[in-house]
């Protein structure tokens, strides 16, 4: 495995690992609420700041492996969008550079 996938693995595994300590850690000290951790996220001006950019970065990313995953028929790349929505950006982009620069896909980055 190249040095380039293998940090793009480390990345998508730190992009889960970190950001969901502390969505467990806050479930644990709030309650099971999704709906609650949403108000949570829009306490103030800079952290709906953060949910919009997070949430169009989201969308952007989504679209770019949804249109390249079939354009190149690469449909593991496809995994990229619920990691996406169900843990972040932080494990989905990296997630789908990480499958994208597999050898043998004609892909520059491999």
């Amino acid at each position: 495995m190249s040095p380039l996938r293998l940090i793009y693995l480390a990345l998508a595994i730190w992009g889960t690992i970190h950001p969901m300590s502390y969505f467990l850690q806050w479930f644990n000290e709030n309650g099971y609420d999704l709906m609650a951790m949403v108000d949570a996220w829009h306490a103030n001006a800079a952290s709906s700041g953060l949910v919009w950019d997070l949430t169009i970065a989201a969308s952007a990313l989504t679209l770019w492996v949804i249109v390249e995953s079939v354009q190149q028929r690469r449909w593991i790349g496809l995994l990229a969008v619920p990691a996406t929505f169900c843990i972040g950006v932080s494990c989905g982009l990296p997630l789908y550079l990480f499958l994208r620069a597999r050898p043998g896909q004609g892909d520059a980055l491999s």
